[in-house]
């Protein structure tokens, strides 16, 4: 068991660097919307991201539910940061 949790942990630290990343990616796409006068939030987009992130699920054998909720929990979190980064932006 000892052995498991440490790959766990170990994978767990390659998604935190991930999501970092991602992170980063989020904070070009509010200078980009800020400069291109776009809203943080663009439905569609959203919509999208999930779907892609449900049929990439499905195709690696992971549950699509798991992945669309997870998804969208990340996304309104990154939306609300590039909502913060527009606000700034924009005084």
């Amino acid at each position: 068991m000892p052995a498991l949790r440490a790959k766990i942990d170990a994978l767990d630290a390659e998604l935190i660097a991930l999501l970092a990343k991602r992170s980063g990616l989020i904070d070009q796409a509010a200078r980009i919307k800020l400069r291109e006068k776009l809203p943080a939030r663009i439905d569609s987009r959203v919509e999208e991201v999930a779907a892609n992130a449900s049929r990439l699920a499905t195709e690696h054998g992971l549950d699509p539910l798991l992945a669309d909720q997870l998804w969208r929990l990340m996304m309104e979190h990154f939306i609300a940061q590039e909502e913060r980064a527009l606000a700034k932006g924009r005084t």
